[in-house]
């Protein structure tokens, strides 16, 4: 089977300089999801409340992503309220509401158990674990995580850190992480932890993807214009992984373009609030997208000037 991600389905209430989101579908798992299931089949794992929507349900159904494990339980859905100022790289968080998520066991269906490929997104290291134990020969296992994990259970996100292949993380938390204010410091500390890669989300900056001999640099996507960038490292992840899964190519030539393929979905994402300009995104702009992508850095090789 394809990807199985376990992660947050949730609503996020949102305000940039552009406009406002009041309720809108998000969380970690439904981006990532939306994201990779134009490559791969998806299966996910997450919980809602009772309040929570056919509609939305129907939404990823319709992107033929396996809802066998979205568990619905008595209480309010995850809401997250967050605001972004013209500097649109870093959300200042207004109010987040766990509601079922504090009461939240992940437990796969059977089916999802020999997954190719697992995603961890954005969860307490300690549900990571019990997903871990669950599944049974992935071909790899990637993670995601963020500040408040990192300050408050370190310990049990070394943990994970240690059984993963890769971790996607941003800048910040990198150096937070290890105290490092050098990213490529900070980026070799974490490997030797026990992952094999480490990518770094960086915003409007763009990707670096390390290996303990290696880096790749990816550029941002150039925008004119970037409503909600709400979502972007979880749809960048779900492009990822979802090449990944697609294909099967875990050598450093396919993940270098797995790179590519998780920032085009990135840049699609940020376009409009929610998962609206998800909703509306046909497979051939993607195409085309990465195609212009490519010409961004593309460069004659020094063997070709002239001397």
């Amino acid at each position: 089977m394809g990807i199985v991600v376990v992660g947050t389905v949730a609503f996020d209430t949102v305000e940039t300089p552009f406009g406002r989101g009041e309720n809108v579908l998000g969380g970690s798992a439904t981006y990532f999801s939306t994201s990779a299931s134009f490559f791969t089949d998806v299966s996910l794992v997450a919980v809602v409340g009772e309040d929570f929507p056919a509609e939305h349900v129907s939404f990823l159904q319709s992107r033929d992503i396996n809802t066998d494990g979205l568990q619905r339980i008595p209480g309010k859905t995850f809401h997250w309220s967050g605001k972004y100022g013209y500097d649109l790289n870093e959300a200042q968080t207004l109010d987040t509401q766990l509601n079922v998520l504090t009461e939240f066991r992940p437990n796969l269906p059977e089916s999802y158990r020999d997954a190719d490929y697992l995603f961890l997104a954005n969860i307490d290291p300690d549900l990571q674990m019990e997903v871990l134990d669950q599944v049974r020969r992935p071909k790899l296992v990637a993670c995601d995580t963020m500040n408040f994990w990192i300050s408050s259970k370190p310990e049990e996100l070394k943990k994970v850190l240690r059984k993963v292949d890769i971790v996607v993380i941003n800048e910040g938390e990198a150096r937070q992480f290890t105290n490092q204010s050098n990213l490529v410091k900070a980026a070799r500390e974490i490997i030797a932890l026990g992952c094999k890669r480490l990518v770094v989300k960086r915003g409007e900056y763009g990707v670096l993807m390390f290996t303990a001999d290696s880096v790749f640099a990816a550029p941002a996507y150039p925008l004119e214009e970037v409503f909600d960038p709400t979502g972007a490292g979880d749809t960048f992840a779900g492009g990822f992984m979802g090449y990944l899964a697609n294909t099967g190519d875990l050598s450093e030539e396919g993940l270098r373009q797995a790179i590519v393929f998780g920032s085009v979905m990135a840049s699609f994402n940020v376009e409009d609030f929610s998962l609206d300009r998800m909703k509306r995104l046909e497979y051939r702009e993607i195409e085309a997208r990465y195609r212009s992508f490519k010409a961004l850095t593309s460069f004659r090789d020094i063997s070709e000037l002239k001397s």
